[in-house]
């Protein structure tokens, strides 16, 4: 449980984003399936007035039931997806209204076959799909596929365009990137520049709660 100067604190530094950004921008919450449903219910009613485009993962994904609670207890949508894997994973999420925003990993959700049924079976239930990547420019290029073939697509995540990837690297206008014409993917390695790459040592980060030195997530 946290306390109201906490809450509000929250909701007054998104207030600040909302100011920065305008009422035409969009900006989602994130908040990493790392909150208590008590606290996310007061969370959530503290930023509704600042219109969130979505909140993503307000408890653990896991607990379908009470993300599917939190769900109707406000009109803001709510998001998830990216720890939950193929059209089963996400037929229950649907059925119990526990999200309207999908987020499917294509690299570990099934591939493009999988995430073009799990996109048909949101259409059916008015849910959008929004796809994860937080990998690289190989699995955008994969998600702007399917960003093209369906009619409830939202955004696409991308921590990457392609450079020292791809011989040609994505450009963003105005917040879109055009769609690939290439065959299969539409996009080239860069073979020479991925040659620099090879034989790192690089891993993922690893966090630990800062009190008793338990592995948290981040």
């Amino acid at each position: 449980m946290e306390t109201p100067q906490f809450v509000d604190h929250a909701a007054e530094k998104f207030a600040e984003l909302r100011q920065a950004a305008g009422p035409e921008g969009d900006i989602g919450i994130d908040f990493h399936g790392a909150v208590s449903p008590q606290t996310a219910k007061l969370l959530i009613k503290a930023l509704e007035p600042y219109q969130p485009m979505f909140i993503e993962e307000p408890v653990n994904c896991q607990n379908v039931e009470v993300m599917a609670d939190i769900a109707r207890g406000t009109h803001l949508p709510i998001a998830t997806g990216e720890r939950i894997f193929t059209k089963w994973g996400f037929r229950e999420i649907l059925e119990k209204g526990a999200a309207s925003i999908l987020q499917p990993d294509l690299c570990h959700a099934g591939g493009i076959t999988e995430v073009r049924l799990i996109a048909g079976m949101a259409e059916a239930h008015y849910a959008t799909l929004a796809p994860h990547n937080p990998l690289g420019p190989i699995s955008l290029a994969a998600g702007l596929q399917i960003a093209a073939s369906i009619p409830n697509f939202l955004c696409q995540e991308q921590v990457s365009l392609g450079e020292g990837y791809l011989k040609k690297p994505f450009q963003v206008k105005e917040g879109y990137i055009d769609l690939p014409t290439g065959a299969g993917l539409g996009i080239e390695i860069d073979e020479d520049a991925l040659a620099s790459k090879i034989g790192h040592d690089w891993h993922n980060p690893e966090t630990y709660d800062a009190d008793d030195g338990s592995v948290v997530d981040w």
